[in-house]
Formats: C-alpha cells, structure tokens, sequence
C-alpha cells in the first residue's frame, strides 16, 4: 500500500506539470506596414492625433495600486520636444520602502501559483497587446520614441514574442528533471530566488523594458520596475497591459525614480537579483555598488547585465556590394542608430570601395529624417539633449581631424523643434581612432578602408579594436572566407550574422546577448535566461528505508 501512496502521488505532481503548449509563432512575422490609404494607416493617424493633444498622468503603480507624490518629471515627444505628452510621478524614499514591502509581501503568494497560473497571465498579456491594446500601444512608441511605425511595429512585436515564449520556456525548464534510481525518487524542486529583482531597462526599446522585470517574474520571482525616465510613457501602457490580463498585485511594482535614489534598494539585504540593459558604465556602477554591500546581503545577488556595443559589419572582396550597401543603411540608421546592436563601424575591401562607396551615397540620399507621425521618413528624432549632443560632439570631433577622418555624408544637426541628427557617413584613416572604436549610439557610420590582401589581418584588427563583444556581420560569397571570420571574430560578437545587418534578432531564433564589456551574455529570448532567475533545490526521497546502519564490508570472516 505504501508504495501505491507513492506511486500515485508522483503521478499527480507530473500531471500538476502538464498543460499543452506548443512553441508559439513569431509575432514579428505578421506585423503590419500602414501603406498609404490604408485603413490601419488612418486608425493609426488617429491614435496619434490623440496623443498628441494630451497630457496622460503617469503613477506609480505599487502592490497593483496607483501612487502619486509631489515630484513630477515632464516627457516630451523627441521629435517635436515642445509637446509634453506626458508627466511621470518619481518615487523618494518612502515610496521606495513601501514597494521593496509589496514585493516581498507578494513573494510568497506569487511563487507558489502554479506555473501554468503565471503563464496564464503573460499569455494573455501578450493577446491583449496583439489584439485590443495594438493600436494604442503602437501609437506611444512612435511618439515617446520617435520610431516609425515599421520600428514601433517590431517592437511591439517583440515583447509579444517575448511573453509567449518565456511561457513556453518555463514549462521546458521545469520539466527537466534528474535520473531515477530503485528505492529513491528525485526531483528539482525549480524555487524563485529568495528576496526581490531590480530590473532596470533602457529607453531605446519598448520590448526591453517590457522583458526586464517579466522574465524574472514569469518563474515567481517579485520584481521593483525602473523604467527609463524618457519613456516611462510607453513603459505604463506595458505595466497597464500587465494589470488588464491579472497579474497579481505586487508581483510587478512599476516605480519611476531618479537614479541618485537607487542605493535605497542596492542596499537592501533582501535583493536577489539585478536585470539590466543600458550603458557600460551604468553597468559597471551598479555591479560595484552590489560588490560593495556584498556582505549585506542574504544571498549572493543574480546580475544579468546587457551594455553597449560597437558593432561591426565586415565586407570581403567577394561580397555582394549592393547587399552590403542596403545592409549599411538599415542597420546603422534604423531608429537613428539607437540599437545597442546598430551598425557602427565598416571594414571595406579597397577593391569594392568605389563600388560600395557610390551605392552609399546615392541610396543616402533618400534616407529623411522628421516627424514620426508624418509617417514619411525612415529616421525619427534622436531621445533627448543629452544624446543629442554626444553625437554632435563625434561629428564636430570628425571635423575638427580632416587628417584622420572625411566626412562622406550629413554631418548636420537641428535641435530647434526636435533633436534631429542628418544620417551621417565617414572614413576613416586610423582604424583604431574614436570613432571606430567609442559607442556613438547614434546615426553615424565610420568607415576604414582595407588592402583586400589583408583580409586575415584586418579581421584580427576588427577582434581588437573595441572592448564590446556584441553584434557583427560578415558580407561574403566565397565560404572559406565566411569560416574565416567566425573562428577570427569568435568572441567579438555574442550574435554574428552572415549576409544580414547586425540587428534585428527575433526571439527564440536568435536569443540576443554579446559577453566582453557589452554584458554577461546570458541570452534575452532563450531558456538560459531564465535559468538566471531561479534556483534549483534537489530533493531525494528514499521510498524503503534502511535497516542497519552497518556496512558489508564490516562482517567478520
């Protein structure tokens, strides 16, 4: 009878683990493209009409309520910063002490849903967001963003894609399971970790920022949100989303607050993990001030850390130029080159430069920059001021070293009405210079031209010349060449493409991540990220206990 009891009760914690749920389909491939006339076009011209004649208060949203203070932050639209098309409420100490308590209240109750409970509650976020909330959504990326709408749409796309195969991937994760042997059962026991996550993401992608708390929370863990002060618009219609589908108050704890108050939570004891994308140096800040309070802590605290990158794209001789050209082009100047994977930094064959060089500059040409909402241009306005004028400052640095650098193309710049930067190409002379070897974030691509005969030695050079390690391309046709670069450029991309622009990775099919100073590498859109946010517990059960506690060995001859 006893081993009946067992039996059957192990069936029941393997069938409590069983809910179908297939690999989802891509979001992004069915994302839609406003062509002129089009009904979705005009529904679209209205949501952003409406946004742009209002002026949505922003809360903080603690243990599922919406908490206003008496510090606000206007956000304006980048491409016409005259409309504010928002105000944000900050946290201060109080705030911030009430939703480090709210996640920890939540812990337990959040953790020990069912998994297919948590699930349930992304998946249907995700279906609010392909469906209903579409539109809305869209229209806010444009607008606190300045993307396009073809942007906003992959975007958008993204987090969807994200939610659904997070899902798929926590049911994959908690399905792996340890041998069996006679006389014991065993099992992983797949626990949240123990306390709260910081998720901390940047302004450049609405999906980031949706994934960076919910991929520690899909897998029970309760998290505090920062979102970037620039877009906490988009962020909130996230987090509005989130709470539409039912998700459990507290598990997400949407808290804008300026980054002089983050040592409130860093020097919690009870922080369990940091999830991050954003600058090297922001990164690198808040890893030394976790070290520092190292002792504090009740665990050892999980750092998942994307930062930036100088991402490369490599031309040999062999190479289809007008491919290579088309490639250039979307991959350095969508969304204005504000991708951490954005194309920075060229190596051309000097055999093909004229080639390459006159494609540029005639298909340039036609890359305009404006007002998002327009829906004319492929290039919108760059974040904000600050931004803005880094990248004027490569541009005038270009200028002022005609002995290193000429400028090709633009070199302009308008901040009169939005913060506008002119799509800009340069060569350069020194292939180790500032600009081929600094993140600009932003739309200007330097140039180095290469002796076609040097093709090993120039990939070697590309290997050494920045700290990043995140995206890369090679453009070829001759296959011992493409084998060449991937073993020479190895570890200086966490996703290299072949013939492709180095942006653009779709999840579940290239889960994104590069190591170096461009992060930990630990894969947003995979299983293994996941990973990150648990802690596995293994337990043994002995099914017929022992006995003697005596050995054999021990009997006398």
């Amino acid at each position: 009878m006893f081993l009946i009891y067992i039996i059957e009760r192990e069936k029941k914690i393997i069938m409590d683990m069983i809910w179908s749920m297939e690999k989802p389909d891509n979001e992004i491939d069915k994302i839609s493209g406003y062509e002129p006339g089009s009904e979705e076009r005009k529904d679209l011209k209205k949501e952003l009409e409406k946004i742009k004649d209002e002026t949505l208060e922003i809360p903080l949203i603690i243990d599922g309520e919406e908490v206003k203070t008496d510090r606000t932050r206007e956000i304006v639209c980048p491409h016409d910063h005259d409309n504010v098309i928002a105000r944000v409420h900050l946290a201060g100490e109080e705030e911030l002490k009430r939703a480090k308590d709210a996640a920890l209240d939540a812990h337990e109750r959040w953790s020990k849903l069912n998994w297919y409970h948590r699930a349930a509650a992304f998946r249907k976020s995700a279906d609010l967001l392909a469906g209903p909330r579409r539109l809305r959504n869209i229209a806010v990326i444009m607008m606190n963003h300045s993307k396009n709408p073809y942007e906003a749409e992959i975007d958008l796309a993204e987090l969807i894609d994200f939610w659904r195969i997070n899902a798929y991937y926590m049911k994959f994760i908690y399905e792996q399971q340890p041998e069996q042997s006679e006389g014991e059962l065993n099992r992983l026991d797949w626990r949240p970790l123990e306390g709260f996550v910081l998720a901390i993401p940047p302004f450049n992608f609405y999906s980031i920022a949706g994934n960076l708390p919910t991929s520690p929370a899909i897998v029970g863990n309760t998290v505090l949100w920062k979102p970037s002060l620039n877009v906490s618009m988009s962020n909130y219609e996230i987090m509005k989303v989130m709470m539409e589908a039912g998700l459990m108050d507290g598990a997400v704890n949407f808290i804008p607050f300026q980054s002089e108050k983050s040592d409130i939570i860093l020097e919690d004891e009870r922080l369990a993990g940091l999830h991050f994308t954003g600058s090297y140096q922001t990164l690198t800040l808040l890893w030394e001030k976790i070290y520092s309070n190292i002792k504090n802590y009740n665990t050892f605290p999980k750092i998942v850390g994307e930062a930036g990158g100088k991402d490369f794209l490599f031309i040999h001789e062999s190479a289809d130029i007008h491919n290579a050209a088309i490639n250039i082009i979307r991959g350095g100047f969508g969304y204005q080159g504000q991708k951490c994977s954005a194309a920075s930094r060229v190596y051309c064959p000097e055999n093909r430069w004229d080639d390459l060089k006159a494609i540029l500059l005639e298909e340039i040409e036609k890359v305009g920059y404006g007002p998002v909402d327009k829906m004319e241009d492929f290039m919108g306005a760059v974040i904000d001021e600050q931004a803005f004028d880094k990248i004027k400052s490569y541009i005038e640095y270009a200028e002022k070293n005609p002995e290193e650098y000429e400028i090709l193309y633009g070199g302009n710049f308008d901040k009169s009405e939005g913060w506008f930067i002119q799509p800009t190409l340069i060569r350069s002379s020194e292939p180790k210079g500032k600009l081929m070897s600094e993140e600009i974030f932003g739309p200007v691509i330097t140039m180095y031209v290469y002796e076609q005969d040097r093709y090993e030695e120039t990939l070697e050079l590309c290997d050494e010349t920045s700290p990043y390690g995140l995206t890369g391309s090679i453009f070829a046709k001759d296959q011992e060449a493409i084998h060449l670069a991937e073993e020479k450029l190895r570890y200086s991309a966490g996703n290299f493409y072949i013939n492709d622009k180095p942006t653009g990775a779709v999840v579940g099919r290239q889960p994104f991540g590069g190591g170096r100073a461009s992060g930990t590498n630990d894969k947003a859109g995979h299983w293994v990220n996941l990973l990150q946010w648990l802690t596995p517990r293994s337990i043994k059960e002995t099914i017929l206990p022992a006995d003697d506690w005596k050995r054999n060995f021990m009997e006398k001859i």
